[in-house]
This record gives structure tokens, C-alpha cells and sequence, in this order.
């Protein structure tokens, strides 16, 4: 527990207080945005990369199949196959893994910071290099409180989230192949279940925490824009 605060939720209330006290009107919903911002533009090669290797994992899905016929009565001739065709495209299956285990740490960090870490009484956490501000106002854009629940805000990210999922989808609907269909029969649910997921856990979360949500989600579909006409091939 000591590790983790240290490398991880320190660093991040730090740095939410940092943008808190530099940028303009000392408004902590900017300074959520600022830092989606900046943690989303750290990892953006991690995403690159995760990105071309699901592109590429998806065109070398009639391979699979092909593979999976020949070799369906010895699982292990098919996995030595599998794994050889995986390694001559440059393809890592578990790639698409890596952001979900990189934004659950946050998320919960994040979470702890919102919900307790900005009370006076926690802020003798600040490094010695940042002022430690006396009051923090939890107001933002003169309306919202970023430790208190939102309901409509919880709508949003629900709201943003399903329109980034049908992106990934317009993306996947080249391949027709019998594998790639069952995966779009699996995101089709998805694409409904999951926002309403979002919207019921963050019914009782910290606006604070869902703002960040909401910036990630814009921020991957920019991304993912940006990727698909910087790298079409």
C-alpha cells in the first residue's frame, strides 16, 4: 500500500493541485482536464502501438481460421501455429489488455483523491515544491462539485462512451470473415451494455472522477481519428 501511494496516488493528487494553483480562475474541473490531458499524451505511443497491433490482429483473422480448421483435432500443433503467425505480422493478442491495466490504477487513484484526498486534513501529502493551497473550492465552471455525485454528468459519460464504442465498430466492419462476425455479434452487445454499466457505476462516483472519464473517452476518439489517417496502411 505504501508503494502504491508513493508511485501513484501521490504523484496524482500532486499534480491535480499543481494545475489547480497555475492555471487560470483556480478551477479544479480545468485542472482534471489539464491532467487527462497530459497522462493520455504519456501513454499515446502505448496506444499507438495497442492500436496497429489489433489492426493487425484483425486482418490476419481469416489465418486463424484457416489454421484453427487444419489443425482442429491437435490443439497443440494449432497453438504452435497461432503463435508463429502472431510473431511473423508483429502481432501481440494480449496488447488490447495493456490500457484497461493502466487506467484501473488511475481510476482508483483517482477515486481516493476525489473523495478524500482534497480535505485539509490530507493535503499535508503535497510535496514541500508545490503550494499547498488553504481552501480548495471543489466548484467547477461555477456549477458542479467535483466531490459530490452527478447524475446528468454520469448520463454524459455513459453518453460519450457509447459513441466512442460505435467508432470502434464503423472501424471493425471491413472484415467479414466467421471469426470477425462473431466478434461484431459480441460488440453489437456491448455497445448497449456497457454505457449502461457506465451510467450505473458512476451514478455514485465523485464528478471528479467521471470528468476525467469523459476527457479520456473524447480524448481516445480523437486519437483514434489521428491514428486512422496517420497510419491508413
Amino acid at each position: 500500500m505504501e508503494l502504491y501511494n508513493t508511485i501513484l496516488y501521490e504523484p496524482l493528487l500532486n499534480a491535480v493541485v499543481f494545475l489547480y494553483n497555475i492555471l487560470p480562475g483556480n478551477d479544479f474541473g480545468l485542472a482534471v482536464i489539464a491532467l487527462t490531458i497530459i497522462i493520455r499524451l504519456i501513454f499515446f505511443p502505448l496506444t499507438v502501438k495497442t492500436i496497429l497491433s489489433q489492426r493487425a490482429l484483425s486482418r490476419i483473422n481469416p489465418q486463424m481460421k484457416a489454421i484453427k480448421d487444419k489443425f482442429k483435432n491437435d490443439v497443440q500443433a494449432q497453438s504452435a501455429a497461432i503463435m508463429k503467425l502472431y510473431k511473423e505480422n508483429n502481432v501481440n493478442p494480449l496488447s488490447g489488455c495493456l490500457p484497461l491495466l493502466i487506467q484501473l490504477p488511475i481510476l482508483i487513484a483517482l477515486y481516493q483523491a476525489f473523495g478524500a484526498g482534497f480535505k485539509p486534513d490530507n493535503l499535508g501529502l503535497i510535496y514541500n515544491f508545490i503550494t499547498k493551497p488553504e481552501n480548495i473550492n471543489p466548484i467547477s465552471f461555477g456549477f458542479l462539485n467535483i466531490t459530490s455525485r452527478s447524475v446528468i454528468l454520469a448520463i454524459i459519460t455513459g453518453a460519450f462512451q457509447f459513441i466512442q464504442l460505435r467508432q470502434n465498430q464503423n472501424l471493425m466492419q471491413n472484415n467479414s470473415d466467421g471469426v470477425q462476425k462473431e466478434m461484431q455479434a459480441l460488440n453489437k452487445q456491448m455497445l448497449y451494455i456497457f454505457p449502461v454499466m457506465i451510467i450505473i457505476i458512476g451514478w455514485n462516483l465523485p464528478a471528479g472522477l467521471l470528468l476525467y472519464w469523459v476527457t479520456t473517452t473524447l480524448f481516445s476518439m480523437g486519437e483514434q481519428t489521428y491514428i486512422r489517417m496517420r497510419y491508413k496502411n
